[in-house]
């Protein structure tokens, strides 16, 4: 039975590479080399009585430094749907890489909801070698820090219902702690993957992405993703695919540029 959540799907950047970027040693698929788009969303749970916001995005600012291209300021776009400091009680954090964790300053006072196993490692000494810290920003998780010890931070341990309808699932792989959310939405049962799936084609033809920490837990993920996914009315949302903005029908009104209604 639905819970009553909409879940809305928004793209505000992008980024133009190649498939041997994209995907994990793409030689080996014996297969010419061509291009690949990378959208980048973030996510909005809603109903009535709450907003959660799942991810915030990359910093304009970031994101410019590293190559990506800005199609709308995630915060302008927040504003554009309402959503904002003022109606956003908590905020998921999927997992702590620069994209997902920008903007967080506009939330000063949220709850922040972030995997445990995430957590441990982003503070931990592994996360200064040069191919995890590539993926992060210092001063964003000094900000996930300082919100620790304010008292703001809910661990996820994966596996729990952290609102009603609303389940976290601890997939690993892309990054060592890694969530997905399954939503039981009044569209249908959604499993928003975040990045343990970037493209549909990843499931599709079992492609891991080019950025990994475990690649063992990346493919058990997938494998997970195709067993919550197996219902006819489910949707599983990729975390950069271009293609979730054509599945799906436009929200109403001006939004309709930048975002869909998973349903």
């Amino acid at each position: 039975m639905s819970s009553g959540w909409s879940v809305l799907a928004v793209r505000y950047g992008t980024l133009e590479t190649t498939r041997s970027e994209a995907y994990y040693r793409y030689q080996a698929y014996g297969e010419p080399d061509g291009p690949q788009r990378l959208d980048y969303y973030f996510w909005i749970v809603r109903r009535p009585d709450e907003t959660i916001l799942v991810d915030t995005g990359f910093d304009p600012e970031v994101g410019r430094r590293r190559g990506r291209t800005c199609l709308l300021e995630p915060a302008e776009a927040m504003a554009q749907l309402g959503v904002g400091p003022e109606t956003v009680s908590r905020v998921v954090l999927t997992h702590l890489h620069y994209d997902h964790t920008g903007n967080l300053d506009h939330f000063p006072d949220a709850e922040l909801l972030v995997p445990a196993r995430e957590l441990d490692f982003w503070l931990g000494p592994l996360a200064r070698r040069t191919q995890f810290a590539h993926a992060v920003e210092p001063t964003e998780l000094g900000q996930v820090l300082a919100a620790v010890d304010a008292g703001r931070v809910r661990r996820l341990e994966g596996g729990e219902e952290i609102a009603e309808g609303v389940h976290a699932i601890l997939l690993g792989g892309h990054s060592p702690g890694q969530i997905a959310l399954g939503i039981d939405s009044r569209g249908g049962w959604v499993v928003l993957a975040s990045d343990a799936m970037h493209f549909y084609e990843e499931l599709e033809r079992d492609r891991p992405f080019g950025v990994i920490a475990d690649l063992a837990e990346m493919y058990e993920g997938y494998d997970t993703l195709r067993e919550l996914s197996g219902a006819p009315d489910a949707h599983l949302v990729p975390g950069h695919d271009a293609e979730v903005m054509t599945r799906y029908p436009r929200v109403d009104g001006p939004a309709g540029e930048f975002a869909v209604e998973i349903r």
